[in-house]
């Protein structure tokens, strides 16, 4: 194609990068991620040598959630593949979006986040990209909303146990 030429960016790559190639990668291993979830590891710095990016497949059985945590200075995008996925994110935790079947998720670095599978029966697959080839380097555990979290989860089941307790003046109970 260069006939008679320099290719074009011969000079300008390094040793290293001449030595670099395509990869066809299936996933190779699973592997539990400190945020609660377990990932099929596919693309990553470990896999294929990849150094902006890592790609992996995640499977959510139904109702399960994550610990709250962030990416440290790397952006998440996720394809819903199959199933739902929810996500509280903000400060607090406060916030809240949904994805489906066909749709596309993404969280900015540094957000922190709780996703869920929302369904009592069905599980959520995704493929997820990030802009961290190690997979869990940039993980942050957020024990404060977390806590709170958690003490929202229970001031909701009280509020529902004494509202079961007490017919209300609409119960069928009067």
């Amino acid at each position: 194609m260069y006939v008679g030429m320099e290719h074009p960016l011969e000079g300008v790559l390094t040793m290293s990068q001449k030595q670099r190639t395509c990869r066809s990668q299936r996933s190779s291993r699973t592997y539990a991620g400190r945020q609660g979830f377990d990932y099929a590891e596919a693309i990553s710095a470990e896999t294929v040598g990849s150094e902006g990016i890592c790609m992996h497949l995640l499977t959510l059985p139904p109702l399960i959630r994550a610990k709250a945590y962030l990416h440290e200075h790397h952006e998440t995008a996720l394809y819903i593949m199959e199933g739902r996925a929810g996500m509280w994110y903000g400060d607090h935790l406060d916030q809240h979006t949904e994805a489906e079947e066909g749709g596309f998720l993404y969280i900015p670095a540094g957000m922190p986040h709780l996703p869920y599978n929302p369904s009592a029966s069905e599980p959520c697959a995704a493929l997820l990209a990030r802009t961290d080839p190690n997979g869990q380097e940039s993980v942050v555990l957020l024990p404060e909303p977390e806590a709170l979290w958690d003490a929202r989860l229970r001031r909701d089941e009280a509020k529902a146990v004494s509202g079961r307790s007490r017919p209300s003046a609409n119960s069928s109970q009067l």
